[in-house]
């Protein structure tokens, strides 16, 4: 059995009751509390404040990301877009003088040249074996020869293709077989330059990035979320963001933690006010789960910690009492609360130190 101690205190000039050992209660008049500096506050609401704002980086979904490369070898003859610029599919962002596309379209005219040709041998062969007047045989070489040349003319359409000729200029070319070492290259989907990789006059090599396109909407907010936090969350819940208009809902939960933060990076989309944000920018986003009728929050110089619990002071008729609740998550500015609270009480925000003394020092005895 414990033993009791005696339960008068002098603090602050103020001659005080303190609790027994085995009570969490410590008995306080208002005028003590108020010489003491004692303040109380309500917890706030969940479903009101929606929680703690959480650091979070802007980027652009990877699905919406298009990185634009030059085709071929060759010079940058000019570019008509700058960082920031909004854009149309089909576009035109560059223009690139390259010997290599003479080549390609060169092969292409002699492949349809030779196609033509095999076609041709081939229906005629096919005539004359149903006349009679040659054997199967030399129809089957000539259908031979028609497939060979036909799979060319394929693979080098294909190829002009690759290096952003669409098949209006592809007919053209058929038609007037006039070669061009000129190659417009066009932006591959709505949306802004994020970024210019190339001037103007510059040589190129194949695949060497020339601009960097994203469409802005949808976009993704990755939020740095505590550990205790993160592991009640089960993906959908509601997001909102902090100090602009904005909100969406949890994408993704991560399965791995920082080792230096001890956080968990959860992935929110933000539709609803996406336009309000850059990529890059760094934003707070708030995470309304949906059990937040029963989660509170509160200011970080309420909670005290014992025996590695946290707790609160919870005024009573009499004074505080030490509450303990289960801490959700906590950041600088204060805690998300789950059990322990109701929400109709007010809890010590200021001169918590002073009642964390007489609770532990005085009326837990030395523990």
């Amino acid at each position: 059995m414990y033993p009791k101690f005696s339960n008068l205190l002098w603090l602050g000039g103020l001659l005080m009751s303190a609790p027994l050992w085995a009570a969490d209660e410590i008995a306080m008049s208002a005028k003590q509390a108020q010489a003491m500096g004692v303040e109380t506050a309500a917890p706030k609401a969940v479903g009101a404040a929606g929680g703690n704002a959480l650091p979070g980086l802007v980027i652009v979904p990877n699905s919406q990301l298009f990185v634009v490369s030059a085709p071929l070898a060759g010079l940058v003859e000019s570019l008509a877009v700058a960082n920031g610029m909004p854009v149309k599919k089909g576009q035109p962002l560059a223009r690139l003088q390259s010997p290599g596309l003479a080549d390609l379209q060169r092969g292409y005219l002699q492949a349809r040249t030779q196609a033509q040709l095999a076609k041709d041998s081939l229906e005629r062969d096919d005539k004359l074996m149903r006349d009679g007047i040659v054997a199967e045989s030399r129809f089957l070489a000539a259908k031979s020869r028609y497939d060979e040349s036909a799979a060319a003319l394929a693979e080098r359409r294909q190829a002009l293709r690759l290096a952003g000729v669409g098949d209006a200029a592809l007919e053209r070319l058929g038609k007037s077989g006039a070669l061009s070492g000129t190659l417009e290259i066009v932006a591959p989907s709505d949306g802004v330059v994020l970024e210019q990789l190339a001037t103007a006059g510059q040589r190129v090599e194949a695949a060497a990035p020339l601009y960097k396109v994203g469409r802005l909407k949808p976009l993704w907010i990755e939020l740095q979320v505590p550990l205790a936090l993160a592991g009640s969350l089960k993906g959908n819940e509601a997001v909102r963001l902090a100090g602009q208009p904005g909100s969406g809902k949890v994408i993704q939960v991560g399965r791995t933690v920082s080792e230096g933060s001890q956080t968990v990076l959860v992935r929110a989309e933000i539709r609803d006010g996406a336009e309000n944000l850059r990529p890059g920018q760094y934003a707070e986003a708030q995470i309304v789960s949906a059990g937040a009728a029963g989660q509170w929050q509160v200011p970080a110089a309420a909670l005290v910690r014992h025996l590695e619990r946290a707790y609160v002071f919870v005024q009573t008729a009499g004074g505080f009492r030490a509450q303990a609740v289960t801490l959700l998550g906590e950041t600088a500015s204060g805690g998300l609360v789950g059990e322990g609270l109701s929400g109709t009480e007010r809890i010590a925000v200021r001169g918590v130190a002073t009642l964390k003394g007489m609770w532990q020092g005085i009326g837990k005895g030395g523990e």
